[in-house]
């Protein structure tokens, strides 16, 4: 069996490395690079259960345990690493409470913290970019192929799957998985998909050192254009931190690659973080970034075949938690694949339960 995956990001990385160990010949096509877009960019938090009460709690608990399996199996070297997770909230200008020193000593003095909402138990981080290409490497190495090409459909015969078409040529499949984040739209003009809509955010990426330690902050912020917003900051364990704090829906650019960040949303971001630590410095500043995250209707990912289209799946629509529950995803839809049951019962993310997308619609970049 082959099963031609479209999309090198981390869904489609991981889907690649479980389809291997069932002895699954897999290409991979991807038209950019590895992790070139939200899974190279995204901040890395994992969390076990702030899904709970949801349909995505049973997908993240499996994920949360299979990235720990993950790292010590693969001896991954993209930084898993147990952290706590704080809430707070940081005080303006003219506050009397905007000299109190913080709680925890490496923040600035008035960014206040409302208490630890996790513990290292129930909270990790790992770096998305190195976790997609050492899942990716994993795949490669049970067999897996790697093109860096560009899918421009797909080929059927009275309703089967046989492969898809790229820019000159064809490759033969007896399964395609799509898994190309937000550009999995482009889809819909192929087969009948739901509508996958593109969240962009911007972040910026210190070069921090030992400066911060593992603490995962969730920080409210008062900003004049936008209100309350919430600051989402994430240490990693290569002495790197992202930080991000809005986001937005814009047109999708057809290029991952062309994606780049705008110069006020920075300057805007650099403000707060500089009013957050002495740690966030502009000459330690080593990414300023943009990412689009696929994001559906109901909030809820895309997971299982597509209707209508024998031999055809899709992955997608993972929103902030793609990095978390990209391990989970990839088993249970290489076991559904294999005709295997899933450790994750996939009903809630059925493509069918949404209406599909007419391609006439498509407002890309």
């Amino acid at each position: 069996m082959r099963v031609v995956i479209c999309g090198g990001g981390v869904i489609g990385a991981c889907t690649a490395y479980f389809l291997g160990r069932h002895g699954i010949e897999v290409i991979v096509v991807e038209r950019a690079d590895v992790a070139a877009a939200a899974s190279g960019r995204a901040g890395g938090f994992l969390a076990l259960d702030w899904c709970a009460g949801t349909p995505l709690d049973a997908l993240a608990r499996r994920s949360f345990h299979l990235h720990a399996e993950l790292a010590s199996e693969l001896s991954g070297d993209w930084g898993h690493r147990p952290m706590s997770a704080y809430s707070g909230f940081v005080m303006p200008d003219g506050d009397a409470r905007r000299h109190l020193p913080s709680e925890l000593d490496w923040l600035s003095e008035g960014v206040m913290i409302a208490g630890r909402i996790d513990t290292p138990e129930t909270t990790a981080i790992v770096h998305p970019r190195k976790f997609t290409a050492g899942m990716m490497a994993a795949a490669e190495k049970l067999g897996a192929e790697l093109r860096l090409e560009r899918i421009t459909g797909i080929v059927r015969t009275d309703g089967r799957v046989q492969g898809v078409e790229i820019d000159g040529g064809i490759i033969e499949a007896d399964a395609v998985v799509l898994a190309m984040g937000p550009w999995s739209l482009l889809a819909a003009g192929w087969m009948d998909l739901p509508v996958v809509f593109g969240q962009r955010s911007p972040s910026v990426v210190y070069d921090t050192g030992s400066d911060v330690p593992a603490h995962a902050l969730f920080l409210e912020y008062q900003d004049e254009r936008d209100g309350s917003l919430t600051v989402e900051v994430f240490p990693r364990a290569d002495g790197s931190t992202h930080v991000t704090a809005f986001s937005g829906q814009q047109p999708l650019p057809l290029d991952p690659t062309a994606i780049t960040a705008e110069a006020d949303e920075i300057a805007r971001l650099m403000a707060i973080c500089e009013r957050l630590s002495p740690a966030f410095r502009t000459e330690r500043i080593i990414a300023r970034q943009a990412c689009f995250r696929p994001v559906t209707q109901d909030g809820l990912p895309l997971i299982g075949k597509v209707t209508g289209s024998d031999g055809i799946y899709v992955a997608t629509g993972h929103n902030v938690w793609g990095i978390l529950n990209a391990p989970a995803t990839g088993e249970a839809l290489a076991e559904l694949i294999a005709g295997q049951r899933p450790h994750v019962d996939l009903s809630p993310f059925d493509p069918k339960r949404l209406r599909p997308f007419d391609p006439s619609l498509l407002r890309l970049g």
